[in-house]
């Protein structure tokens, strides 16, 4: 996950996902400042919010939501598909619930124009309008479902089961969602979404606090459902000046390969699989899910 592209990372050989959930925050954004956490998290949405603005060449808050959404935001996810990015990265659930409403156009419009109502349901707008656009240039959309970093995450908030609606939208099927963090505490209530054609799950940062045994509990769970839409990460995090990137990765990336290796073993031994299907699945879902999803080579 990047803000942009930097020197020294040329594509292909480096992959990117930038974050869109600035471009849901068009307005002001004080009432919905409650912790510390969320002002330092709004504070650094609506400066990323003033660099899109700029990178699209759009000097100020046009004047009605239709150009916002053309001039801003469809502006910018084309700009970052060209650029060679391969998702949309959203971090709601440090900001706000995942819990997504369906507003109509014209009350999202009136919230634009005014100032005023219930923004949250331009907010909804919004991320349906990047989902949409995100289908529509084939790139999947990230979010994050599970618990967070901070002191005052509120849990209940990512609760990936709030996602449903919008795997159950119709209008919705040609995008693909991924829930990184594969939900955690809510671990279980994934396993049902993975039947839904457009859902995904990754079980990045689990492997970074979880012991590989907990971890494979929850693997052996969804590769018993739909082992197609497991994927393998990590979350190299930089955590303190003491676990950086690098270490937080190793960790992660030991912790997730024996967890997989602990989950495949112990279906082997019950005769769920045989040896040959257990290596399918690791492939699978270290290697070719990702690959399929994103339309790798």
């Amino acid at each position: 996950n990047r803000v942009a592209m930097g020197p020294g990372l040329p594509s292909p050989r480096f992959l990117w996902v930038p974050f869109a959930d600035a471009l849901m925050y068009p307005l002001n954004n004080q009432p919905l400042i409650h912790t510390p956490d969320q002002k330092a998290f709004f504070a650094l949405e609506e400066r990323l919010l003033k660099r899109y603005y700029a990178e699209s060449g759009v000097a100020a808050k046009p004047a009605t939501l239709g150009e916002y959404l053309d001039k801003v935001v469809r502006a910018t996810l084309e700009r970052q598909k060209n650029g060679g990015a391969l998702a949309e990265k959203f971090e709601m659930a440090y900001l706000r619930t995942l819990d997504i409403g369906n507003p109509s156009r014209a009350e999202a419009e009136k919230v634009f124009a005014t100032g005023s109502g219930d923004y949250k349901a331009l907010q909804d707008y919004i991320f349906r309008f990047i989902a949409t656009e995100s289908g529509r240039l084939g790139m999947a959309v990230h979010i994050h479902a599970a618990h967070g970093g901070g002191g005052y995450f509120n849990v209940a908030w990512a609760n990936p089961l709030l996602l449903e609606p919008l795997l159950n939208d119709p209008s919705l099927r040609k995008t693909n969602f991924v829930m990184v963090h594969g939900g955690w505490p809510y671990t279980r209530e994934i396993t049902p979404l993975l039947t839904k054609p457009n859902a995904y799950v990754d079980f990045s940062e689990q492997t970074a606090f979880n012991t590989p045994h907990d971890v494979a509990e929850v693997l052996r769970a969804w590769l018993a459902y739909v082992p197609e839409k497991v994927l393998f990460a990590t979350d190299a995090y930089p955590e303190s000046p003491e676990l950086g990137w690098e270490e937080s990765g190793w960790i992660a990336a030991s912790t997730g390969r024996e967890a997989l290796a602990r989950a495949l073993t112990g279906m082997m031994r019950d005769k769920e699989i045989t040896r040959a299907r257990a290596v399918e699945l690791a492939n699978m879902v270290l290697r070719d899910n990702a690959r399929k999803l994103y339309g790798l080579k």
